[in-house]
């Protein structure tokens, strides 16, 4: 028979016209375990039929047994040994799934403990069979509120369960089995945890379920409790001892039963319950919540805020090595081996004006360049007095604040005009905005302010740009240098796709002019991007390295505090494995737990980073703000938290219901 497809309907007339397997069949059924060295036989070949529409009491004392029978009844726990039926299906072929399905439509459980979920309110305690049967939120809603009303409770739907007396508790308890409709009633010492009169009207309510055709199993050591039954199995050491049935009930007619054993995957419903309860479960432990969220936080504001600097220091980088001429080729004097100084012979200017005549050539400067100190008035300041020709403004796309920059006139005629940078300007003028037309003095010798730089900044290195004077390189032989031999020769290629095969004429034609020595070196400005920007993105790297183990350390938090949640909570998943939770129910509450937490602290983390890093910035530090690190943050966040997260929650959705519900 398949179980799945099993459907068994009775009803009065359906009983009289052919008969029907009994509701309950339980033969020669064993349940043995370990207890150290010694074998504890809790089921030692119980028989046993119970019909639909019985109210029976097994009765014994304490370790007789009655518990373990009704945990394997009620499919909470399976026998050793033995074959258990319900509808005449065979429980032993029934999936886990299957079983869930089964405890969820068939049995109703009421505990001598109450087993209400803390966290939530009364109506939402009696909803959670309903929520893992399927049914709709406003549907299951407005049963709890009308089972809690039939019950007396229907002005303390609102209430938790600390809130409750121990009657109103088992009140809830009774309302939760009923949720369902379930044909089943599973009572284990309802009345244990009561006063007397608690007790009475439990024990009442019990009868009336039973009157309206509902199986009761009601497990109890009390005689007199046991006397409310129509029917009183004894059981001790394992066995059943007697099996005293009285008169029945007149006119008690079961329900319509169906056994319902499909599993139905509602990811989004489930999800969204998931999510709800993750969100309870969060508020309830908010210190413990929050200690979760500080790893994670602090891991993705670290991501965020180190990638902003990082990518912020690599942007500066770039702008300023850019700012030199990403096309720029500078020729050295000296062999590569030994390396290239002014004080080296082996460039001049013929060498600059053949270049010049290579067809890619934009624009050449021949440079030399000393230190001196300069003198407006009474002001003295050291600088760098740069010697070159008219096309260095241009090889450097150096544009002109005021005035204008020396011309080929100016080099053919020595004359002694000079250009300012802007700190050099700002030093010697201080009160003075446009100090062209003046006149300083470069070692005693008047020179004509003729213009002043836009402003450049420092340069990757942290040298100031702006700390420069610039000559003719003519005037400058004659006034500050002396000899004529160069320091370098800067080279603007017109299209940068061509620079390789510039530098490549470049050095076969300096080869010629030097009769076969290579004296002097070619560097390429490009090159020295890809450099600056490869150690910068080292750097970036290692800092998100650094970040991203802040992140680890969070996710191993994240499980740590999930695993402990599982333990705490064991009872719990015992609850709602009992009312019909299936593996993934619980796999999926667990995780999405782990994931509104991460997902939680990522935001919370990525808002954090944002704002360090624009702290930083108000300090000065470069920073670039971008979607793609807070995005990958968050993503990485969300990841960890399914990743950290699944253990405990397989740990919780593997636990037997019976060692879950027995969890002290």
């Amino acid at each position: 028979m398949n179980a799945a497809q099993y459907q068994q309907r009775t009803s009065p007339d359906a009983r009289t016209q052919a008969p029907q397997p009994p509701l309950i069949e339980i033969t020669d059924v064993r349940k043995h375990y370990s207890q150290g060295t010694t074998t504890v036989r809790a089921l030692d070949g119980v028989s046993l039929t119970i019909e639909a529409g019985e109210f029976v009491a097994i009765m014994g004392q304490s370790g007789s047994g009655k518990s373990t029978l009704m945990n394997i009844i009620g499919c909470l726990d399976r026998p050793s040994s033995g074959n258990y039926r319900v509808a005449g299906v065979d429980v032993a072929d029934l999936s886990t799934d299957e079983l869930a399905a089964l405890r969820c439509r068939t049995f109703g459980f009421v505990f001598q403990r109450f087993n209400l979920l803390p966290e939530i309110s009364a109506a939402e305690n009696v909803e959670i069979p309903a929520a893992y049967a399927g049914r709709a939120k406003p549907d299951r809603a407005a049963r709890a509120k009308q089972l809690l009303a039939r019950l007396g409770l229907g002005e303390r739907t609102d209430h938790r369960p600390t809130e409750l007396s121990g009657g109103q508790q088992q009140r809830v308890s009774i309302a939760r089995a009923l949720m369902n409709e379930a044909p089943v009633i599973l009572a284990d010492e309802p009345t244990g945890a009561l006063d007397t009169r608690s007790g009475e009207e439990v024990l009442a309510l019990l009868k009336e379920l039973h009157a309206e055709g509902r199986t009761v199993i009601l497990i109890t050591h009390n005689p007199e409790i046991a006397e409310h039954a129509e029917r009183t199995i004894h059981i001790a050491d394992g066995k059943i001892k007697l099996d005293d049935r009285r008169a029945r009930v007149e006119n008690v007619k079961p329900p319509v039963f169906k056994l319902d054993l499909t599993t139905r995957n509602r990811w989004l419903p489930d999800l969204v319950e998931a999510t709800k309860m993750a969100l309870k479960s969060m508020r309830v432990n908010l210190f413990r919540t929050a200690l979760t969220l500080l790893g994670v936080v602090i891991g993705v504001a670290a991501v965020v805020a180190m990638l902003a600097i990082g990518d912020g220091s690599k942007q500066q980088v770039l702008e300023r090595i850019s700012s030199m001429g990403t096309n720029l080729l500078v020729v050295r004097p000296g062999a590569a081996r030994v390396g290239g100084s002014g004080d080296i012979a082996t460039l001049v200017e013929e060498d600059a004006r053949a270049i010049a005549e290579l067809p890619s050539v934009a624009a050449i400067s021949p440079e030399r360049a000393t230190r001196a100190t300069v003198r407006f008035g009474n002001v003295d300041y050291q600088t760098l007095l740069q010697g070159a020709w008219p096309g260095y403004a241009q090889a450097r796309d150096w544009p002109m604040t005021y005035g204008s920059f020396i011309s080929e006139d100016d080099v053919k005629g020595y004359a002694p005009v000079i250009v300012l940078g802007q700190t050099v300007a700002r030093t010697l003028f201080p009160t003075l905005e446009n100090p062209v037309g003046n006149y300083i003095l470069v070692r005693n010798v008047p020179f004509e302010v003729v213009g002043v730089l836009a402003p450049r900044g420092a340069t990757p290195w942290g040298t100031d740009q702006d700390d420069i004077a610039v000559m003719p390189l003519s005037t400058g032989y004659m006034r500050l240098f002396g000899k004529r031999y160069l320091q370098s020769i800067t080279v603007l290629v017109g299209d940068s796709n061509e620079i390789k095969e510039t530098e490549a004429a470049i050095e076969k034609l300096l080869t010629e002019r030097h009769r076969g020595v290579i004296d002097f070196q070619i560097r390429n400005t490009s090159s020295i991007l890809e450099t600056a920007l490869a150690t910068q993105d080292t750097l970036t790297i290692l800092l998100a390295s650094v970040a991203a183990i802040s992140l680890l350390v969070g996710g191993i938090g994240v499980m740590n505090i999930m695993l402990v949640s599982v333990t705490e909570r064991t009872r719990e998943i015992g609850v709602r494995m009992a009312t019909g939770a299936r593996m993934q129910n619980i796999l999926l509450q667990f995780n999405t737990e782990a994931l509104v937490v991460c997902g939680i602290g990522g935001l919370v983390g990525v808002l954090l980073g944002i704002s360090v890093a624009l702290i930083v910035q108000s300090f000065g530090v470069a920073i670039l703000l971008s979607p793609l690190p807070a995005i990958l943050a968050f993503s990485c966040a969300f990841l960890t938290g399914l990743l950290f997260g699944y253990l405990p929650a397989r740990k919780a959705a593997q636990m037997d219901p019976v060692v879950a519900l027995s969890y002290e």
